[in-house]
């Protein structure tokens, strides 16, 4: 129970500092972080939360990289649905508190979005629904590529947060344009139900092509390392 409930407070905590970040500070007048702060936001949420409760859960965060990371041998798939439940459940918690916050300024309204991920006239750069598929495919794809280079056992030790970090904020640098950025269902579902309407509509997506991207991306580490795992 101990490694869902830190799941659960690391999702929350993704959720609240990432979405967070694009609801209340991204576009306030003239000081506002704009897409490097909010990429920057997403990817301190995950190295503080790897560094705070990596080694009691795993860090997920993410039902596509606990998917990914059974797919790739690193997870059993009998603690797959507990964690995709917390995972979800601490996203929806987030965009709760999120929304208690956000709804004390005079004039909030969902209808901007509440930071949800969307394609076609709810992209930020009215990017087409194929655009965004392959978008959140190929960058689950190379998010997981990441995790399991920076966390095996033959990486240098310590800085795997660091990586997976970074290289979360270097997705979100690319993607925001696109789709809002996703390559986490849980992270998607949360703010979408606050929002309602298109955003729910256009939820599928955003768990569909982070798990298939989730999946290439383990299942083309396991090729890749393969040889060089088995010589070490």
């Amino acid at each position: 129970m101990k490694k869902y409930l830190a799941e659960f407070i690391g999702t929350f905590w993704l959720v609240l500092g990432g979405c967070g970040s694009a609801v209340l500070a991204a576009g306030f007048p003239e000081l506002g972080i704009g897409f490097v702060g909010v990429s920057l936001a997403f990817g301190l949420t995950v190295l503080t939360m790897a560094y705070g409760l990596g080694h009691i859960s795993g860090c997920h965060l993410n039902p596509a990289v606990s998917i990914g990371l059974w797919v790739g041998g690193r997870f059993p798939a009998g603690k797959l649905a507990p964690y995709i439940i917390a995972q979800v459940l601490g996203g929806i918690a987030g965009a709760g508190v999120l929304y208690l916050i956000a709804s004390g300024q005079a004039g909030f309204d969902l209808a901007g979005g509440f930071a949800s991920n969307g394609y076609g006239d709810h992209s930020p750069g009215k990017y087409s629904m194929v655009a965004a598929l392959v978008t959140e495919i190929v960058m689950t794809m190379m998010f997981l590529f990441i995790i399991l280079g920076a966390t095996d056992k033959r990486a240098p030790q310590g800085f795997a947060p660091l990586a997976i970090g970074l290289g979360l904020t270097l997705i979100h640098l690319i993607s925001i344009p696109v789709t809002n950025t996703s390559v986490n269902p849980a992270r998607s579902t949360g703010v979408a139900l606050f929002a309602g309407g298109w955003a729910t509509s256009q939820l599928w997506l955003f768990w569909v092509a982070p798990i298939i991207g989730a999946v290439l991306g383990a299942v083309i580490y396991r090729f890749v390392s393969s040889d060089e795992e088995a010589a070490a």
